[in-house]
């Protein structure tokens, strides 16, 4: 399972979903789309795997 979390400003998160995926590339492709499609690819947020390795950050 996979992790994506986006976050206001304030630190409040605003957006925190587990997700399945083949691989890395594919859960960091996913989690692209998934933040494209709520208006939040330009907050702060982050990607994970199941193992803690970073796929996407943005400040």
């Amino acid at each position: 399972m996979y992790k994506l979390t986006a976050f206001k400003p304030n630190g409040e998160k605003i957006l925190d979903e587990s997700f399945e995926a083949k691989n890395d590339a594919e859960a960091k492709e996913l989690g692209k789309s998934m933040l494209e499609e709520k208006n939040l690819s330009e907050t702060t947020h982050r990607c994970t795997s199941p193992a803690g390795k970073l796929l996407l950050f943005h400040v």
